[in-house]
């Protein structure tokens, strides 16, 4: 029987203790999402970086097309596209995305000692615990909520407890405490997932600075796509593998 373990916010995470498990990372607004949508949308990676120096660093090396994207506390960096699907799925099929955001690309990359990392959100959630339960079984699974700047986040708490509770359906788990909150708050928020991941503190400062509330319209879509967004660390890059 598979162990569900539940990190709250990426500060929290410890690179050496990964080892040996299994990590699936959140940040449901927005890195997670973006990097299931774009590969989803058929780009060819997703290369999860720590910040924009990292990413222009990264681009040079690449021979094959790519695209540059990123946020810095929500706000485009400059030279960089906007990582939201509007703006990425006219431009990623074919190329690989070099991705740069606040806190779920440096969620991942130290998460990347983990014996196998995935990136999932509400997009992907069904899928991806169909796969966990098939491909992980007796493993401890850890879910990573980003958060954000040293912070609990409820929308990537959320997304964690999605995919406990698919994982229920899909056989018997071990929850940790930790785990099994979340369950209880997917369980019984009493909203809708855009309901939720609008009212949290990052949904409202993002629609403040502008964003259409559509992005979080789609964001909250659970089950929208199959993709498994999987870290291969020999290319440091995340690929899709259904």
């Amino acid at each position: 029987m598979s162990d569900i373990q539940v990190i709250f916010k990426k500060e929290d995470i410890q690179p050496d203790l990964m080892k040996g498990k299994v990590a699936v990372v959140f940040d449901v607004l927005f890195a997670t999402s973006t990097i299931t949508a774009a590969l989803a949308d058929g780009a060819t990676s997703v290369i999860a970086v720590y910040d924009q120096a990292q990413a222009r660093e990264k681009a040079k090396t690449l021979t094959d097309p790519y695209v540059l994207a990123g946020e810095d506390k929500g706000r485009t960096i400059e030279g960089f596209e906007h990582p939201l699907r509007r703006y990425l799925q006219p431009i990623a099929a074919g190329k690989h995305v070099v991705l740069s955001t606040t806190n779920g690309t440096v969620a991942l990359n130290r998460s990347s000692q983990a014996d196998a990392l995935y990136a999932s959100s509400l997009l992907n959630n069904p899928a991806m615990a169909h796969y966990l339960a098939e491909k992980h079984k007796n493993e401890t699974i850890v879910l990573v909520c980003s958060g954000t700047s040293g912070h609990y986040t409820m929308e990537d708490f959320y997304g964690a407890g999605s995919l406990v509770s698919f994982l229920m359906k899909e056989g018997d788990f071990q929850l940790s405490d930790a785990a099994r909150t979340a369950l209880h708050f997917y369980q019984g928020s009493g909203s809708t997932a855009f309901e939720l991941l609008r009212s949290t503190r990052i949904g409202k400062i993002l629609v403040e600075m502008g964003m259409d509330e559509k992005e979080i319209e789609f964001a909250a879509q659970e089950g929208l796509f199959k993709t498994i967004a999987k870290y291969e660390p020999e290319s440091g890059s995340i690929k899709k593998l259904t």
